[in-house]
């Protein structure tokens, strides 16, 4: 029995088409619905010296204000991300959000697991070949290390 679907979601055209086909899945089997979208960390170029240049481009350092500030606008993105998209789809349905630091794939794994979900469902890039090797495949992991039931919605759903 489904009663809770762990829906996750980013600023992408598959995420949004895997949103709606989730939200109408739980109005059928009327299910709780959980959003979560994972803030991936940023990698930042450490300097002591000043020296260290991308592109010939001298890197500033990062105090902490500049950090907390990197990290407001994220979580106030990644905020925007969920209440759009359960407005865009949900409707009255009672949604419960999650907007979580980390690795996307594992981070949305914790998630259902917090959430006691039924079933995971995410949207898919179909990526291939480099970019695959390179970039990963989000909706891959999460198949591959669930406990749970995952639903990948492919674009055109």
């Amino acid at each position: 029995m489904i009663k809770k679907i762990l829906i996750g979601i980013d600023e992408s055209k598959y995420a949004e088409n895997a949103a709606k086909y989730g939200f109408d899945l739980a109005k059928t089997l009327n299910a709780h619905v959980g959003l979560v979208h994972m803030i991936e960390p940023v990698a930042m170029p450490l300097s002591t010296t000043g020296a260290e240049t991308i592109l010939g481009t001298p890197m500033q350092g990062f105090s902490g204000v500049e950090n907390t500030e990197l990290i407001d606008a994220q979580n106030e993105l990644s905020e925007n991300i969920i209440e759009r998209t359960a407005k865009k789809f949900g409707g009255d349905q009672e949604v419960t959000h999650f907007n979580e630091y980390g690795s996307t794939a594992e981070g949305i794994i914790d998630c259902a697991k917090e959430f006691k979900a039924d079933l995971i469902i995410v949207g898919t890039q179909n990526r291939s070949g480099l970019d695959r090797l390179l970039m990963g495949n989000i909706a891959e992991h999460v198949v591959r290390h669930s406990e749970i039931p995952v639903l990948v919605v492919p674009l055109g759903s």
